[in-house]
């Protein structure tokens, strides 16, 4: 149910794709309880020519740096779990990526069950056909 969003300043490849994802997978089910199989990860590569911090370019700093945006249903995890994801995955991807710029970002982004779903039904459709 989750989506992923995730930028990373590297050059793509097959293997660095299954690393990132199941970094996230692993974070996703583990710290905020999410359904694997349910669990969507779309990732994009930014060459670090063409990712700029503070003026100077990544590629001029020798650093990498990622984005990402997790959309989850508002109410469904504590500030805690937040917090504890955001600090794991800055971290997992420090050890993935090497000099991680701190100028990285994760965004666990609260969004509405009832503008947001998947298969056509929004997570609300979903919550109240489980009580009927």
């Amino acid at each position: 149910m989750p989506i992923l969003n995730v930028k990373i300043s590297a050059e793509p490849s097959p293997e660095l794709v299954t690393a990132v994802s199941e970094l996230l997978l692993d974070l996703t089910t583990s710290i905020l309880h999410k359904r694997r199989e349910l669990t969507a990860i779309a990732i994009d590569f930014v060459p670090p020519e063409h990712w700029v911090v503070g003026g100077k370019t990544l590629a001029e700093q020798h650093k990498r740096s990622v984005y990402f945006d997790i959309k989850i249903v508002d109410g469904t995890n504590t500030k805690d779990e937040k917090a504890a994801y955001v600090a794991a995955a800055f971290d997992a991807f420090g050890r993935l990526l090497g000099d991680l710029h701190e100028e990285s970002y994760i965004y666990v982004q609260d969004v509405r069950p009832e503008a947001y779903g998947y298969g056509g039904r929004t997570q609300e459709f979903r919550y109240i056909s489980s009580k009927l």
